[in-house]
């Protein structure tokens, strides 16, 4: 078998403070293969944005305190330095953000920042860039591409910038591209047309692709496997039709019980009592715990390993059997 695109272990990332420190990823461990699609999916600060951040080396340095093995395309991202993570990303590794209005440079064109990363990745000529940068524009599907290549950031509507975002993320053909939560501002209408649209895009570019997100309908529209997170840990994962179907964990039951889908008219939504805890103290054992109605002694003492009714679904959870 051919090494994974992605290898983690042991992934832990602090941010410490003169106040506090914070433990935002405790022990994730996970492979992407080539061409896969992975969805992160939970509560916001459970450690998604944080741990896609660290496949790029970009938490901020100063504060942050990294632990694990992280291999992206052959590279240990642990061990690069600045001037080497300079080089994988865009090239290896690619990032999709959130809010394309704070990601993107309002004092440079669309088609500049294009031609900029190309040229610094690639070594393209200003005229050949420029070329590509309207090729990209034209495979995301902005309309008049020719003309959106002179626009600032500004000047275009949100699916419009997000389309550019991801122009740009695809511009030097990454392996793997990073989506963190890149639909969240965006209506109905437009959301379903970028999930689609990034889809695609994996298809034919034969990529690997980590997104993250708290919305149940959009991992199931991208993702291959689906990855539950709550306090920093992986507490569930599994094909996205199985986890659809029976999640185990009682957290991703919550999770899938509070979401709107077809066939519940009538039905109530349910609600997940509490809130996450406070990460400055990590709890001893299962984090979700406090929150949980099916707790019972065995979740306090230590956290639950992993356990696998199924070959390829698993979750930590004490009250899941192994397969016989």
């Amino acid at each position: 078998m051919s090494a994974p695109l992605v290898r983690v272990r042991d992934l832990e990332v602090r941010f410490v403070t003169r106040d506090a420190t914070v433990h935002a990823v405790n022990g994730v461990s996970f492979d992407l293969a080539e061409r896969e699609s992975l969805c992160i999916l939970g509560e916001s600060g459970s450690g998604k944005s944080v741990t896609l951040r660290a496949l790029m080396g970009l938490n901020p340095p100063r504060r942050t305190k990294l632990s694990g093995t992280v291999v992206v395309g052959g590279h240990d991202i642990v061990a690069a330095s600045e001037r080497r993570m300079a080089d994988i990303r865009g090239s290896t590794v690619s990032m999709i953000f959130q809010e394309p209005m704070t990601a993107l440079d309002p004092v440079f064109t669309i088609g500049r920042q294009i031609a900029e990363t190309v040229i610094r990745h690639e070594g393209l000529s200003r005229a050949s860039a420029d070329a590509r940068a309207l090729e990209l524009l034209e495979l995301v599907q902005i309309p008049s591409a020719k003309r959106r290549l002179d626009a600032y950031p500004h000047e275009l509507s949100g699916g419009l910038r997000q389309r550019a975002m991801i122009a740009i993320a695809l511009s030097c053909r990454p392996k793997l591209l990073l989506a963190d939560e890149p639909t969240t501002a965006l209506d109905a209408t437009v959301q379903i047309q970028i999930l689609l649209l990034l889809r695609r895009l994996q298809q034919e570019m034969g990529m690997g692709v980590i997104f993250v997100t708290h919305d149940l309908g959009v991992a199931g529209e991208i993702a291959d496997r689906v990855a539950v997170m709550y306090a920093g840990r992986f507490i569930e994962e599994g094909p996205v039709r199985g986890l659809m179907r029976g999640p185990l964990h009682p957290y991703a039951q919550g999770l899938l019980g509070a979401t709107v889908h077809s066939g519940m008219r009538g039905e109530r939504l349910t609600t997940i009592p509490g809130a996450p805890p406070n990460l400055e103290r990590v709890p001893k054992g299962c984090a979700f715990a406090p929150r949980c109605a099916q707790v019972e002694e065995a979740c306090l003492p230590a956290v639950p390993e992993f356990r696998s009714p199924v070959p390829g679904h698993a979750a930590r959870c004490v009250r899941v059997r192994h397969a016989a």
